[in-house]
């Protein structure tokens, strides 16, 4: 297996296969998504990770929320604007998701912040959130998502976060090509690329082969059909985000219990 460039071990959810992110917690059609119930059923159901936001409450508590806003039109609400108390019932906090889920699991998460505002606050907030429920192997399972600029901070806050890079083939080229970009990564402590599915095709799959040589991983987010996982698996993707966690267990081979 892979080991980062920072020489710590591999995700502890990889040995085995690719590792399977429920977007979301991949809810069932009755269920919220960003929800314990709808995690807890992503990770009953076999996924070896799961995915969300993590917005900043007043209160310093990180809670898990896609927007940042909610409520119906008129009435809407915002999570930043609120302590942690205040917030309805089924919007969960960090901790909470720990404390009721546990850390042997994956969590990839993107910080966000309101507008014109750094997420280095949300980020704090998040690896402390992970080491006081599991301590190092917690914030070893944690990958946060971001651009390159905000993750060279985030690195100078933790040594032993995975940070994954939210990006484009735009931002691949502009940059040079991925031989230049992969050199930023690595200079900015990143471990893994992640692209959008419909970018990951045969003249970019090449891309894979060249994070591999250099260390790092390749994801891929917004994988929905069954002939898309089977394909970006197939160019040697070691992540994959869907809304769909049936589909996402039978593509990277995980199982329940």
């Amino acid at each position: 297996m892979l080991t980062s460039q920072l020489g710590s071990p591999p995700p502890a959810g990889a040995p085995g296969g690719p590792i399977g992110f429920a977007h979301r917690g991949a809810p069932a059609w009755y269920q919220r998504e960003n929800t314990l119930a709808a995690f807890n059923r992503a990770l009953a159901f076999g996924a070896s990770g799961l995915e969300s936001d993590a917005w900043l409450a007043a209160d310093g508590v990180p809670v898990l929320h896609h927007d940042g806003e909610f409520g119906p039109p008129g009435l809407r609400r915002s999570v930043p604007a609120l302590s942690s108390g205040a917030l309805p019932g089924w919007l969960p906090t960090l901790p909470a998701l720990y404390q009721q889920l546990g850390t042997e699991f994956e969590l990839s998460l993107d910080i966000k912040a309101p507008a014109g505002h750094a997420a280095d606050a949300t980020t704090t907030a998040v690896l402390a959130a992970a080491r006081a429920a599991g301590g190092v192997a917690a914030v070893r399972r944690l990958w946060l998502c971001g651009p390159l600029g905000s993750l060279r901070a985030w690195r100078e806050l933790d040594a032993d976060v995975r940070l994954v890079n939210s990006a484009s083939v735009r931002d691949i080229r502009e940059a040079g090509g991925i031989g230049p970009y992969t050199r930023e990564l690595r200079a900015a402590g990143v471990a893994a690329l992640n692209l959008r599915a419909r970018e990951w095709a045969a003249p970019t799959a090449a891309i894979a082969r060249v994070l591999h040589d250099h260390e790092l991983l390749a994801f891929g987010w917004d994988v929905q059909r069954p002939p898309t996982l089977a394909r970006l698996l197939g160019y040697g993707l070691d992540g994959v985000y869907s809304d769909h966690v049936d589909r996402l267990v039978a593509a990277t081979g995980r199982r329940a219990g």
